[in-house]
């Protein structure tokens, strides 16, 4: 045995004493529940940046403060001056529940927009600077339990104008606050992760469900049988135990094991089939954490330059989502996410798409019905802030967030690390060093489903090596709609196909999607007309038409199902004089106030009448189209002369072995027979090899 395989043996042994076959339920006193912090919210407006200064933290401050809603917005309007930001300050008031023995309390944050610094009963408990993240801030002995408490918040969403964003500057406490019970033992980041491996065509499949976090001790006294308990439930329930080795103080430990998941009954979005789960970490026998959901088992792969569900290549479609309603931004009620969710399967929709962390409940609400998510980190033009090993480790950490919040949810097929960024980051060594990074950090947080990121379309750039170092590429394409730069033309929507033609040659195994394509309408006119109803339906049509005709893109997602706020004076790709530009983006396929427009109708029907699955083989699929929707004339040239150049190669591999054969039974010895027939073995292996 050698010392790899010895290696290999004793962990595996190692793993299978860790994992206890059966798990009686934790006794002690139940885990007390998290309290959400809904009610009593006040705001003060803080133009000037005084607050700190005027002792806004302190809990007996005399400012006036006015009556406030969270989750919300600082102001719904979409003026220049609200896009520049403000400071504005929240605090409420509330009773904390009685003390329980061996537990503290955190601050969860869901969301907040952009900077947040916050204060419990006047003592600050930290700071934090990621608008798209949750955050949890310990209470460090400042709550006070069965007493009143008050807490305070100061969010500044002021804007670096080297951060660049495609969608609006919301601020305010956009997603709810609870206040959330901590065990000497906690279990961070805990994730269900989808393991199942399915034969092509998605005939055999077998399933587990792999659970991943880390043990923290909160404690300042050792625990010796730190357990983690899976157990997975959907009329049958399924029940594992991980038993992790003894935490000083301080000290945290990775967990991971797989529940194994006979007759798994997959989620698909024709069969979107999700699991109760339950995570239940005790030291010893006494529970210390709960944490509840629902997920989904299924199989997410890129074969032979195809994305496959469950051994079967799909074809999305769909359209993308920003979080905006009017007046109300990101601060969505659950109305809002039940509309969104009813008006993707409106237009049929199989996927969708969003440049960052989406909310939670709309994930879940995605999750029960079916739709795919293209999630991705708001890494978004940012080149310039990826310069510096400091900069980088900023993005990084908002890519380990957002994976960590969406690795739960079967909807998501794929993390995407970054969009637009340089279309040559081989030679933009911050860019090519992120993109490493983010690659393998994301790769390792959920290894189940592939790594992807969305590029810039400029036709006339080479191969870059860290692009093709992913297996999931999506394509963000403007032809015909903006011009592009010189030299890089996309004025003509002509050159698309050829584009993606040349894009398959440029990374023939990575799977290929068009995950962003689309044009602004605000008035009726001419198809011939930009900005026009007409001119959109048109360009939608013939967008879909060139994807079509090539079975190698394994979709599209139109940009967006609804308009959006983006910034003041937006232009949108095309100038009409003395029109007034407001901060709407109009490309979506419902306007801002919600009314469908003439393009809607032909995105459902197409998405209607495409199935969710090609049921072409990967070899066919790889193939390159002309604009007709066949092989392209060089590529079927050259198919023909390789396949002549493998049958003449065959034949003259064959006839030396024949000769070699006839001139061994030409009365040569029995030794010298043998010596010939392992010489012809070995003449034969050689010229199979060769061919």
């Amino acid at each position: 045995m050698t010392r790899r395989s010895l290696a290999t043996t004793v962990a595996a042994a190692f793993a299978a004493a860790c994992l206890l076959p059966a798990a009686a339920p934790a006794a002690g006193p139940a885990v007390p529940a998290a309290v959400p912090l809904a009610t009593g919210w006040q705001k003060l407006a803080d133009p000037g940046n005084e607050g700190v200064g005027a002792g806004y933290w302190r809990p007996d401050t005399r400012h006036t403060w006015k009556p406030a809603v969270v989750p919300s917005v600082i102001t719904g309007a979409t003026t220049e001056a609200a896009f520049k930001g403000s400071v504005e300050w929240y605090r409420t008031t509330f009773t904390a529940p009685p003390a329980t023995a061996g537990f503290t309390d955190d601050v969860h944050f869901e969301q907040v927009r952009r900077t947040a610094q916050v204060w419990l009963n006047g003592v600050a408990l930290g700071r934090h600077e990621d608008p798209y993240v949750p955050f949890d801030l310990p209470t460090r002995g400042a709550l006070r339990p069965g007493a009143r408490n008050v807490l305070v918040v100061r969010v500044d969403n002021r804007k670096s104008s080297r951060v660049r964003e495609g969608w609006w500057n919301w601020g305010g406490i956009t997603r709810p606050v609870s206040l959330v019970p901590r065990g000497a033992l906690e279990l961070r980041d805990a994730g269900v992760l989808s393991d199942v491996r399915c034969a092509d065509g998605g005939g055999d499949c077998r399933a587990a469900a792999r659970l991943d976090g880390t043990l923290v001790n909160r404690s300042d006294h050792p625990i010796a049988a730190p357990r983690v308990t899976l157990a997975l439930s959907d009329g049958r329930t399924l029940t594992r135990t991980f038993a992790a080795r003894s935490l000083a103080p301080g000290e945290e430990t990775h967990v991971q094991f797989e529940l194994p998941v006979p007759d798994a009954h997959l989620w698909s979005p024709q069969d979107p089939h999700l699991y109760g789960v339950t995570v239940t970490t005790s030291a010893g026998d006494v529970a210390q954490q709960v944490d509840r959901w629902r997920t989904g088992l299924r199989s997410v792969t890129v074969e032979d330059g195809m994305l496959n569900l469950n051994g079967r290549q799909l074809q999305l479609r769909g359209a993308a989502v920003q979080e905006d309603v009017p007046g109300r931004g990101p601060a969505l009620t659950d109305a809002d996410i039940a509309q969104t969710v009813a008006e993707l399967k409106a237009v049929h929709a199989n996927v969708t798409r969003a440049h960052y962390l989406l909310n939670p409940k709309l994930l879940d609400a995605l999750d029960a019905a079916g739709i795919m998510v293209w999630s991705q980190a708001p890494i978004y033009h940012r080149d310039v802030l990826l310069e510096t090993p400091a900069k980088r480790d900023t993005a990084l950490a908002t890519v380990r967030g957002t994976i960590l919040q969406a690795r739960n949810h079967p909807s998501v097929i794929t993390h995407s690390v970054a969009n637009e960024l340089s279309p040559v980051p081989d030679t933009t060594p911050g860019t090519a060093a992120f993109l490493a990074a983010a690659r393998s950090l994301a790769a390792s947080l959920d290894p189940t489903i592939p790594v992807s990121v969305d590029l810039l379309s400029y036709p006339g750039y080479a191969r870059q090596r860290a692009y093709a170092a992913f297996p999931l590429l999506g394509i963000n394409s403007y032809f015909g709609w903006y011009t592009g730069k010189a030299e890089h033309s996309v004025a003509k929507l002509s050159d698309l196909g050829p584009y993606l033609d040349h894009m398959r040659r440029l990374y023939p195994t990575q799977g290929l999607e068009v995950t962003e394509f689309g044009a602004e309408s605000t008035f009726a006119g001419p198809a011939s007309e930009k900005e026009t109803y007409a001119f959109q339906t048109d360009y939608l049509r013939r967008v879909l038409a060139i994807i079509e005709q090539r079975p190698f893109i394994g979709g599209a997602i139109y940009w967006t199902l609804r308009e959006f706020a983006v910034k003041p004076h937006w232009v949108g790709g095309v100038s009409r004089p003395g029109v007034e530009r407001n901060s709407i983006h109009h490309k979506g396929l419902i306007t801002y106030d919600g009314r469908r427009k003439p393009a809607w109708s032909l995105a459902e029907h197409d998405f209607a009448s495409t199935a969710d699955y090609r049921s072409v083989s990967p070899a066919a699929a790889a193939g390159v189209a002309d604009e007709t929707g066949g092989p392209g004339r060089l590529e079927a040239l050259g198919l023909a002369l390789g396949l002549l150049l493998l049958l003449a190669l065959d034949g003259w591999v064959i006839a030396g072995v024949w000769r070699r054969r006839a001139r061994a039974r030409s009365g040569r010895g029995v030794a010298g027979t043998r010596s010939g027939q392992r010489a012809e073995a070995t003449q034969e292996a050689a010229g199979a090899r060769a061919a």
